[in-house]
């Protein structure tokens, strides 16, 4: 019994290491405006937005003119030709940023992707010496509160039918410590 214990042990270690190495080996990319590959990045990243968010919650036909504003930002992770996730912000402002948008694709979820892709857009926010990041995110995604949470945003307050009309979202943000 104690042998089995252990080798299930050992290979619950396994995949949670093998877990976090995908995450450290990718290789986080922000989107250059003049860059070469911009169509078919933009054109990946619409798609997967298409397939993971509503329509109504989707900016898929907006995504290359969002892009295209002076205070915004894309970041993404790939996987040989394949991208694995991204995540959209912008500084409307000198003091606070957003987090626009977060995805990872299916395959690639529970991986630290998203927290990676996450962590290097609110560094980038930082460096533009923001006060505050903020984002909304609908309270029964739980994965995706716990990763907020983790990373210490704090709800805000409930913005009722922001998604729909049956659909809330939480409005979170993080401070940062300004010197």
């Amino acid at each position: 019994m104690m042998a089995a214990v252990c080798g299930d042990l050992r290979i619950a270690y396994a995949a949670k290491t093998e877990k976090y190495e995908i995450a450290e080996m990718a290789e986080i990319v922000e989107l250059q405006r003049n860059s070469a590959n911009w169509v078919k990045v933009v054109d990946d990243i619409v798609r997967i937005e298409k397939k993971i968010f509503p329509k109504h919650e989707s900016l898929a036909r907006s995504f290359d003119e969002e892009l295209k504003k002076k205070n915004s930002g894309l970041l993404y992770t790939q996987f040989g030709e394949e991208i694995a996730g991204y995540v959209m912000y912008s500084w409307p402002s000198s003091l606070s940023a957003c987090i626009t948008k977060l995805a990872v694709k299916e395959n690639y979820r529970g991986q630290g992707l998203g927290e990676k892709l996450l962590k290097v857009a609110i560094e980038k926010c930082r460096t533009r010496n923001v006060h505050r990041v903020s984002l909304h995110v609908d309270p029964t995604r739980a994965a995706a509160m716990q990763l907020y949470k983790k990373l210490r945003f704090q709800v805000d307050t409930l913005v009722e039918g922001y998604y729909s009309s049956d659909r809330n979202a939480y409005r979170m943000y993080l401070d940062f410590d300004m010197e």
